[in-house]
């Protein structure tokens, strides 16, 4: 094309220099709230001992409402709302903006929050496969009329890697694990709390256990399509989730808003420990979360 508008971003190739804008971007990192990608963004300003508070970062997506994208040095921070439609959107221009800037050894993470099965609250998942409703690994797209089945499977090195650096950090509970991608938060993931209630709660149970039979720890609503366009795009990869609630146990989230908050928060020290010692950083002072070797 002559022209890439990357519309629902805000950029494109004739109105922005995206290889000055993003050429040395080496970890993006994606997350479902505009306000928590910030907040991570902010974070790692700090983490990574940039100059200034980070308290004005700039939204590079600003001219858009669909979604919000920060920078902090070499980490990009993007939200991609709730859902596979919303999320493969996002990753469909962040892909080309990655290439049109010419990036290279990029690694993607998507940062989140989802309910277990058989893991305590705020206990941090790491997926190594993302399954679909029926705990295969694979993401169905419709491309034209015909079924397209891709492959879920993630970076398993990198999720070892991740594993390895959150022993490192105290009051981390941390698990490897496959995870569940739904369509739906209410009735797609076995709910009975939704405005239908279409099946009893034995079944639900007896659902919900079969899959953990299956290999799967936690359940949200992204992961299926993230892992199939990154792994054919050639992207290292990784997903990695706080847990909310146990799903075994009920279905609605009833933590008080503190708690969540720093549940939400475990992901991002995961994530942060992991990008410093990538780049060979030292924790911030009084941090000792993962030391480089």
């Amino acid at each position: 094309m002559e022209e890439d508008v990357l519309y629902h971003l805000d950029l494109g190739t004739k109105t922005h220099n995206l290889p000055a804008m993003f050429g040395d971007v080496k970890f993006v990192c994606v997350g479902g709230s505009p306000n928590r990608m910030r907040a991570f963004a902010q974070f790692m300003h700090k983490e990574l001992g940039l100059a200034g508070d980070g308290e004005d970062l700039a939204d590079i997506c600003a001219g858009t409402d669909r979604y919000a994208m920060y920078r902090a040095g070499p980490v990009l921070s993007i939200s991609h709302g709730m859902g596979i439609p919303s999320i493969s959107i996002m990753l469909h221009e962040l892909i080309k903006l990655l290439h049109h800037a010419k990036c290279r050894d990029v690694t993607i993470i998507r940062i989140g929050t989802s309910g277990g099965l058989g893991v305590e609250a705020g206990s941090v998942v790491i997926t190594d496969m993302a399954v679909d409703s029926s705990f295969k690994p694979r993401f169905e797209q419709v491309v034209l009329d015909d079924v397209v089945v891709r492959s879920t499977e993630l970076d398993r090195d990198l999720a070892e890697e991740l594993l390895t650096c959150s022993k490192e950090i105290p009051d981390l509970p941390t698990l490897i694990g496959h995870t569940m991608c739904t369509y739906d938060f209410y009735e797609g993931q076995g709910r009975l709390d939704g405005a239908l209630c279409s099946f009893s709660s034995e079944k639900k149970l007896d659902y919900l256990k079969r899959a953990y039979n299956a290999g799967v720890r936690n359940i949200e609503m992204e992961s299926t399509a993230f892992a199939a366009l990154c792994r054919l795009c050639g992207l290292r990869a990784a997903v990695v989730c706080v847990v909310l609630l146990d799903r075994l146990e009920g279905d609605q989230i009833r933590a008080p808003r503190e708690v969540l908050r720093e549940f939400q928060h475990r992901p991002q020290r995961l994530i942060a420990a992991f990008i410093r010692k990538r780049l060979g950083l030292r924790p911030p002072a009084g941090n000792t979360l993962c030391p480089t070797e």
